[in-house]
């Protein structure tokens, strides 16, 4: 993968995970640096290459987890252009993280990348079946994502003139 180096992204990068703060019994939620996620994002599209990199070569859950949370901001904005980020977050769809698991579920309900619907169903078959989750309820994000690809699918069989353009 080609990217044009930016000095400024790739020191984000570099740190990305470091001094995140995981769920715990007082928070049933990471808390990432917002310092470098917002500058991740503003970077925009320019970013998406790092990203994708860091998704293909790191193990650091941390840091997995903070390239998760500036996937779902940039989500919020445009999330017809991260469609193409999906392959690189199919590497964690079997996961038994939970953090993981939820920070996809919010990702894939934004962007509603067909190809996520069965994964999605898979994780929470395995939030069901084996929960390993102390601080959270990582069924409560899966299942709404599911919900959101039957509104947004189902709707436009049951009422296809509504969706003419």
């Amino acid at each position: 993968m080609c990217i044009n180096f930016n000095p400024q992204i790739a020191v984000n990068i570099k740190t990305l995970g470091s001094g995140i703060k995981r769920a715990d019994e007082t928070r049933n939620y990471c808390i990432y640096n917002d310092k470098r996620v917002e500058a991740l994002v503003k970077s925009g599209m320019e970013t998406i290459p790092y990203l994708k990199e860091y998704l293909k070569t790191s193990t650091n859950e941390n840091g997995i987890l903070e390239v998760l949370a500036v996937i779902d901001r940039m989500a919020d904005n445009n999330p017809g252009e991260l469609t193409d980020i999906y392959p690189y977050l199919a590497k964690f769809n079997d996961t038994d993280s939970p953090d993981i698991q939820v920070m996809l579920s919010g990702i894939y309900r934004k962007i509603l990348v067909p190809d996520a619907f069965g994964p999605l169903c898979g994780m929470l078959y395995k939030q069901i079946t084996a929960p390993n989750s102390k601080y959270f309820d990582p069924k409560e994000e899966t299942g709404g994502a599911i919900l959101e690809y039957l509104r947004a699918y189902g709707a436009k069989n049951i009422y296809p003139s509504d969706f003419q353009g």
